[in-house]
C-alpha cells in the first residue's frame, strides 16, 4: 500500500499562476514590466515578454513545479533563441530569482 506524504503549503501553491504572478511582482519591483505574450495563429509561444531597465527583454514560459514544455513549446523556444533572444521555462520562485539575475534585474 502507497502512503501518502504531506505536500508543504509552499510546494501545494507552486502552480502557474502563483508562478507568473511572482514574476509580474518582482519584474515590476526592479523597474521593468511583464506583459502577458499572446501571439494568435502562434501556438506555443512563452507566456511573458519581459522588459528589464537597460534595453534587456526576454521571455518566460511559465509552469507549475516540476512541469515541462510541451513538444510545440520547446520548438518555439528554440526559434526564438536562434534569433538571439531568451526564453526561460520557470516553475519556481527561485526559477524567477535566477533568470532576473542572469539578466541584469534586480531579483529582491
Amino acid at each position: 500500500m502507497l502512503s501518502c506524504v504531506p505536500v508543504s503549503d509552499m510546494v501545494r501553491h507552486m502552480n502557474e499562476k502563483y508562478i507568473e504572478r511572482k514574476l509580474t511582482e518582482k519584474v515590476r519591483k526592479s523597474g521593468g514590466l511583464a506583459f502577458k505574450f499572446v501571439s494568435p495563429g502562434a501556438s506555443g509561444v512563452p507566456d511573458r515578454l519581459v522588459l528589464l531597465p537597460g534595453g534587456v527583454i526576454f521571455f518566460a514560459e511559465l509552469k507549475s513545479l516540476g512541469k515541462k514544455m510541451r513538444p510545440l513549446q520547446i520548438r518555439q523556444k528554440e526559434k526564438i533563441e536562434r534569433l538571439g533572444f531568451k526564453v526561460f521555462c520557470i516553475d519556481s520562485v527561485e526559477g524567477i530569482d535566477e533568470a532576473l539575475e542572469k539578466e541584469g534585474g534586480d531579483a529582491r
